[in-house]
């Protein structure tokens, strides 16, 4: 019993290690991976020595400045547009039940891969999408599709489209989630009723009061946000241009050439992609502390009226043309799921067929399979080691530094079209041939962040008097960890799951480069019908991509009922 209690302990405190390791190590080895090819050092072709001359290569790629400049207004402008909306959406429905009413119906969005998402909002825009069959039967002349080139507009706005109704929702519930905190969560509600009673109208009260504690916890996950969309392939890849794409889309074309040779290219593409990322984020910096200083004297002037009235009712407007966006892009999806032949301008097909879902269904055994099996292995390997660092966490009594916390969302922060590039090549240089493997621990590296971020809250606000209780009877370590936390933690815990099973399924870049393009899931399936495949069989695949999540979340709503269902 003590040989146990004390392998377990030291498996708990080797845990927090044994997680940065897997973290650091990879994105490093990455790193190192790509930089090197890109001053020259690439063995495999006979460059021995450092040089620029990639770079100089790159330099002379026909609209790399265009390239450059649609990756960062893209990524910036959603960025802003989705926060902007997240701010205005909080503070018009503060002290409103509606607040939860649209939690509920944006809550389901988050987890839509974004290949799916962007499938979806492609046959909303598309020239005999259905915007313009929900808006031909008012107007004139409408009786062909309009002559407009959305999708693959050269100024990426169907980019930032894609893009904005993707972030929204996880900037509205990592909001909606720090205002669920009991004390703060209490203490701002209670700021807000002051400020009403003396006086503020709704929305400037929020700004004045509520926005400026509530920020600096929305920071990270804007910064996650915002190196994500810099750094983008799926949603430019199905909405953006394609002579030239993004960046992102460039280097991921240049390194799955035949020529080899366009591999150091790329990888000083990656370097270019890293920095633009972080000027990205430092403008972003920049531009908050000019708000913040500007700013400082209207917080203190006591105003009481900012057209509140009128932000509010933009607001509302918003609110409603951005859910009925994402309905009509879901509805217009299934409806090509089961279209037979659907003339334009009809709203629905004149034949249903089910022969576009009986087709897929017979094609997607292996990549289905290969979906979840890959999230399940990801999944539970990020689990085990985020309960552990946790547990470890309780025996020091000290929580993870800031330096740890950086290192645990060093993946979300840094392109992931940088550093997998060298990973892949380091993965080659090392011969190693399991890509079933090498794909499920590319996974875990985004897996890893999100899981933790969902699991340490509920972690480290558990009642340690249990654990106290529990070890006055004689029980262990082992034995409280297992027996006591784990059945209490047990709804947490799932719903840790199927958020991380959300993100394996939905990668694209890292499967299709850790597998060498010998691993094919859902995902990947999914992107490539989207480029030149059945408009009606590509929505096959992004509705069974967008299920595999939800069924993961229904299961983790279901079984703690179901386990409990005879506990008071």
């Amino acid at each position: 019993m003590m040989t146990s209690t004390s392998g377990f302990t030291t498996l708990v405190r080797s845990s927090p290690y044994l997680m940065m390791a897997l973290l650091v190590i990879p994105v490093l080895s990455g790193l190192i991976a790509v930089i090197l090819p890109a001053f020259g050092w690439f063995p495999v072709l006979g460059h021995t020595q450092f040089s620029v001359a990639g770079f100089v290569d790159l330099w002379q790629t026909p609209g790399l400045g265009y390239m450059a400049l649609l990756s960062v207004s893209t990524s910036f402008i959603s960025t802003l547009l989705a926060f902007v909306i997240t701010i205005l959406i909080l503070g018009s429905y503060f002290t409103s039940p509606w607040l939860g009413y649209i939690q509920r119906l944006l809550g389901p969005i988050l987890v839509i891969p974004h290949a799916a998402a962007a499938i979806a909002i492609g046959f909303l825009i598309t020239p005999s999408g259905m915007l313009s069959r929900m808006v031909s039967p008012w107007l004139s002349g409408w009786d062909a599709p309009p002559d407009w080139l959305y999708p693959h507009d050269a100024m990426g706005l169907s980019i930032i489209i894609g893009l904005t109704l993707k972030e929204l929702p996880f900037l509205l519930l990592m909001a909606l989630g720090v205002l669920a905190q009991p004390e703060l969560g209490h203490t701002l509600r209670a700021q807000h009723r002051v400020a009403l009673s003396l006086g503020y109208c709704p929305m400037t009260a929020f700004f004045k009061v509520v926005l400026p504690s509530l920020y600096p916890f929305l920071r990270l996950p804007i910064l996650a946000v915002l190196a994500y969309a810099s750094a983008s392939v799926e949603i430019p890849l199905i909405l953006g241009p394609n002579s030239p794409p993004t960046l992102a889309v460039a280097i991921m074309q240049w390194f799955h050439d035949v020529d080899l040779s366009l591999r150091i290219k790329a990888s000083a593409g990656a370097i270019l992609q890293i920095v633009l990322t972080l000027l990205l984020l430092l403008s972003w910096w920049l531009l908050e502390k000019l708000i913040k200083k500007s700013s400082r004297t209207m917080l203190i002037n006591g105003q009481r009226e900012y057209a509140g009235a009128i932000m509010q009712n933009i607001t509302h407007v918003l609110t409603v043309v951005i859910i009925s966006a994402i309905g009509l892009a879901l509805i217009g999806m299934m409806l090509w799921s089961v279209a037979g032949f659907w003339h334009f301008p009809t709203v629905l097909p004149q034949q249903f067929v089910s022969l576009h879902w009986q087709s897929a269904l017979q094609q997607m055994h292996t990549p289905l399979l290969d979906t979840v099996l890959i999230g399940v292995c990801a999944t539970s390997l990020a689990i085990i080691l985020t309960l552990f660092t946790l547990e470890a966490e309780q025996y020091t009594g000290k929580m993870v530094s800031r330096l740890s916390s950086v290192i645990i969302y060093l993946p979300l922060l840094i392109p992931s079209i940088a550093f997998l590039f060298g990973l892949v090549w380091l993965l080659e240089q090392i011969n190693s041939h399991h890509s079933f493997i090498n794909v499920v621990l590319a996974h875990l590296l985004f897996v890893l962040p999100y899981v933790f971020l969902s699991l340490s809250s509920s972690y480290r606000r558990l009642d340690p008097r249990f654990s106290t209780v529990a070890a006055s009877l004689g029980a262990s370590e082992a034995k409280i960890f297992w027996q006591i936390k784990l059945p209490m933690l047990l709804a947490p815990i799932l719903i840790a799951c199927a958020l991380g099973l959300a993100i394996s399924f939905s990668q694209y870049l890292p499967t299709l480069l850790a597998g060498g393009g010998r691993i094919n899931t859902i995902t990947t399936e999914a992107v490539s019908l989207a480029n030149g495949g059945s408009r009606r069989t590509s929505a096959v695949y992004a509705l069974v991509q967008m299920a595999l999540p939800a069924l993961g979340f229904l299961l983790a709503w279901l079984l703690p009922k179901m386990l409990f269902r005879h506990r008071e």
